[in-house]
């Protein structure tokens, strides 16, 4: 008799999909990984993709594992999958894309919407969060399609993130967890479902309740995989699939991170802090919480847009020479890039950043832009460089307070997850900006980690999230915060990176009226 003791977890990112098999114990037994395009871009901003880009990898994928991996399928349980947030396709009667996804990196506004009128547009004005509601109109992707393409948004039968159409593709239903649920869509954050027949979103956006999926918390069953999903994917037919959450939730808790006092850190394309609160608690006022891949819980969460992806900006920027020299000693760019980290001293002789590459909504603000500050001749490019990595971590130390000011309760631990967690020097600049032990777990595919305690739970293997995550989750690498260098930190982060904002932002203001950037 066969013993079902594996799990399956889908983990659809931006720049790649990964089939991964874990055991109970939280041990990655097995990966396959297609690598794909993020998105074509037909006019300056926008960022879609072919939504069978990402199917077509699920399919590769899995069928990779049966093939190249001493995989016994019949010993696996179930089925978790997690995605990208915020990536939308509308679909026919038939599950049919109408047209490519809208990708969360898509930058498009709708301009020509009017303000929702009436007592809304009272209460917004007393409670001064005009400017955010018409942001999320604009933002809306619904609202794009609604009134530059009104012939598909006529025809469209379900309007779904890149969580549920993968769903529906892998068992036949319109259904997706609650903890996927983010983006410019009605949903309500704090009681984690659609929003009530009165909420103002319904006026905000053209979606009627009937065009959105059933919603099913983390850790139940969405259903079972069905007879094409499993030709196509090798997954045996039958098999449950598990509800998780979007890829960020899910790292939270593939890190270990179940309370308040652990801080998870996400160095990838955009940085964040988390943690998990049993609470809805908004970290900054107006931005929601977001549902955690805990049923009931939440994430608390502050997000630099672009984090990690500014390291891929900057190595495409002064990187190519140094690529070359690479091609005969076989070292990889990142390597040298760390190499040449560590010979620059803390504080990137005076050199300062701040991250901001792409505004935020209300932390900073719409009108922000990056700036370095401090040049002088003795720069150089792993300056810059250690410069990027110090400050990022000064926006999240930032967020980090935020965080600790609503909570009343200290962080006094940091996990990192994401590509820039493969970095030893971002690991260690982390740990003395903030003055904390910075953990790396012990698998780096930390949100299909999280996916899989999703089924685990699910599933009966564990009574609770609790005893899943301190069985299936383990402490990599620690980098111990270096005091001296934590000591010249606290007083940039202080004296200067914390003045930068406050004195350039009437800059930035203006100048976005005079260029019209950013928008």
């Amino acid at each position: 008799m066969n013993t079902k003791d594996l799990i399956l977890t889908i983990d659809n990112g931006t720049q790649s999909l990964r089939a991964l098999i874990y055991d109970l114990n939280g041990q990655l037994k097995a990966k396959e990984k297609i690598v794909f395009t993020p998105y074509f871009s037909n006019h300056p901003g926008w960022a879609e993709q072919h939504v069978s880009v990402f199917w077509d990898a699920l399919c590769t994928a899995c069928q990779k594992l049966w093939h190249n991996q001493a995989i016994d399928k019949n010993r696996i349980a179930g089925v978790a999958l997690t995605t990208q947030r915020g990536s939308v396709v509308p679909v026919d009667k038939e599950g049919q894309p109408l047209r490519p996804l809208i990708s969360w990196l898509d930058q498009r506004k709708t301009y020509n919407i009017s303000p929702i009128s009436g007592i809304w547009q009272i209460l917004f004005k007393i409670l001064g969060v005009s400017d955010t509601v018409l942001y999320f109109q604009r933002e809306a992707e619904a609202n794009w399609i609604y009134h530059n393409q009104p012939e598909i948004w006529e025809k469209t039968h379900k309007f779904l993130l890149l969580s549920g159409y993968l769903t529906h593709k892998l068992i036949g239903e319109y259904v997706d967890s609650v903890a996927c649920q983010i983006g410019f869509i009605p949903f309500d954050y704090k009681n984690l479902n659609w929003v009530a027949d009165w909420d103002w979103r319904w006026k905000g956006l053209p979606i009627t309740p009937d065009m959105l999926p059933k919603l099913m918390p983390p850790s139940s069953t969405l259903g079972y995989i069905h007879k094409q999903a499993s030709i196509d994917t090798g997954i045996p037919e039958g098999l449950p699939l598990i509800s998780a959450a979007a890829d960020k939730a899910c790292e939270v808790i593939g890190s270990g991170s179940l309370d308040p006092s652990i801080g998870c850190l996400s160095y990838g394309t955009t940085a964040t802090i988390n943690v998990t609160h049993s609470k809805y608690i908004e970290a900054i006022r107006f931005l929601p919480a977001y549902p955690s891949a805990v049923p009931n819980y939440y994430t608390m969460e502050i997000q630099i847009f672009r984090g990690f992806w500014m390291i891929s900006w900057f190595k495409k920027l002064v990187g190519y020479s140094e690529d070359k020299d690479l091609t005969q000693s076989g070292q990889k760019l990142e390597e040298l890039f760390d190499k040449l980290v560590e010979e620059i001293p803390p504080g990137s002789m005076g050199l300062m950043l701040q991250p901001y590459w792409s505004p935020g909504v209300r932390f900073p603000g719409p009108e922000a832009k990056g700036c370095i500050l401090g040049f002088g001749d003795v720069h150089t490019n792993a300056h810059i460089y250690r410069a990027i990595l110090e400050g990022l971590a000064y926006a999240l130390r930032e967020g980090k307070e935020k965080i600790e000011q609503r909570t009343k309760i200290p962080i006094s631990q940091l996990r990192v997850s994401g590509g820039g967690s493969q970095s030893n020097s971002a690991m260690q600049v982390t740990a003395d900006i903030f003055g904390l032990p910075t953990i790396r777990p012990h698998v780096y595919e930390t949100s299909g980690l999280g996916a899989a305690i999703d089924a685990a739970v699910g599933l009966k293997f564990y009574d609770d999230f609790q005893s899943a995550v301190t069985k299936m989750t383990h402490i990599g690498d620690t980098f111990e915060p270096n005091l001296e260098h934590h000591d010249m930190y606290q007083a940039l982060y202080h004296s200067v990176y914390k003045n930068i904002y406050n004195k350039l932002r009437p800059l930035y203001e203006k100048i976005r009226d005079i260029t019209g950037y950013p928008q």
